[in-house]
């Protein structure tokens, strides 16, 4: 093997290093939102004996107990910082984190395998906040997170859009020529399908868009690509063939801030979630409030309640504040007509 392809290893393996080290330190901050304290002597004493007792070949049992005992002391300096945690469905690199970090910069983006997760961890206090989808402009409304809000008591405390723009990512030494696959989120793939046709690859889903470009960089498929953003090409160490290969370029997603508490700031965007008797013109006496009261709604989306087949709950949006009278009464006027009511949040609408 030649010095080059030695130092290309090497080079592979300290990414790896760094990454697996991210996101240890990323499991330290979450820790610290369950323990009453941030030094734990005990431990880090079990810590070092593991760590100890596995270092074998090359690795000193003393290299590695100084290894260690930096990154607990840089840990404990991360969990003293007492950062605000927002968790994010999906790979570091998702258009969720990139959101995330449009919302607000000072926040961690932590990443969640699912939809649930996210709900879950905020719900038990694991992270402050979390951002979902909501809605996109040519896919519509992203079905799962909308029946988690009919369930969940928690409250939507801010918004975001942002543009969806796919790349086709590969491996630095993939000749464009070569590539027969691309892997991607279906929904990705979907939004992509003239230039995927266009170019005979076949298309592959995956869980992730960010998912297929961190699989692509571990596995190293020949002749494979991902479709994902430009942070994932620089996350995962991938060139970019093609830039924004999307059909439509007025692809944008809408994301909601998930919180436990509801938001203190003024707002002018509110969100409810309701069901209403199963009988002709329930649904239409429900919106009259509205029109009535001259109330602008922005979204309406209907889901079947689970273990009703002959009911559903409505997710619905409009402008106003339910610090305004004429909001507040038209507010009590739907509870009173409702099945089923749940207030989920008034927060600032976000400017176009």
């Amino acid at each position: 093997m030649s010095i080059e392809k030695i130092r290309k290893k090497i080079e592979t393996i300290d990414y790896e290093i760094l990454k697996l080290l991210n996101e240890r330190m990323e499991f330290a901050v979450k820790l610290k939102k369950l323990k009453t304290t941030i030094s734990d002597p005990e431990r880090e004493k079990e810590v070092i004996v593991y760590v100890r007792k596995h270092s074998h070949n090359l690795i000193n049992p003393n290299f590695s107990e100084k290894l260690f005992m930096e990154i607990i002391k840089e840990s404990r300096i991360l969990q003293e910082k007492n950062m605000t945690l927002i968790g994010f469905q999906g790979e570091h690199g998702a258009y969720s984190e990139s959101a995330a970090m449009l919302y607000d910069s000072s926040m961690v983006p932590i990443p969640c395998s699912e939809f649930t997760e996210v709900f879950e961890g905020v719900k038990k206090n694991q992270l402050d906040y979390g951002i979902v989808p909501v809605e996109n402009s040519l896919e519509g409304a992203i079905v799962q997170v909308n029946d988690l809000f009919i369930d969940t008591d928690l409250k939507i405390v801010g918004e975001i859009s942002i543009p969806i723009h796919h790349n086709l990512l590969a491996l630095p030494e993939t000749n464009y020529q070569d590539i027969t696959a691309v892997y991607s989120h279906p929904q990705a793939l979907a939004q992509c399908h003239g230039f995927i046709s266009r170019n005979n690859i076949e298309p592959r889903p995956f869980y992730d868009t960010a998912g297929a470009a961190k699989m692509l960089s571990e596995e190293r498929m020949h002749g494979a690509a991902a479709i994902a953003s430009n942070l994932c090409a620089e996350l995962y160490n991938l060139e970019t063939i093609k830039e924004n290969i999307e059909d439509h370029e007025s692809n944008s997603t809408r994301f909601v801030i998930i919180s436990r508490e509801e938001n203190t700031g003024k707002g002018n965007k509110c969100s409810i979630v309701f069901s209403t008797k199963h009988e002709a013109g329930a649904l239409f006496r429900m919106l009259k409030i509205f029109s009535d009261a001259n109330i602008n709604l922005t979204r309406i989306e209907s889901r079947k309640l689970r273990g009703d087949q002959h009911n559903y709950a409505f997710l619905l949006d409009f402008q106003g504040s339910n610090s305004n009278e004429k909001v507040c009464s038209a507010l009590k006027k739907v509870k009173t007509e409702a099945v089923m009511y749940k207030f989920l949040g008034c927060y600032k609408e976000e400017k176009k």
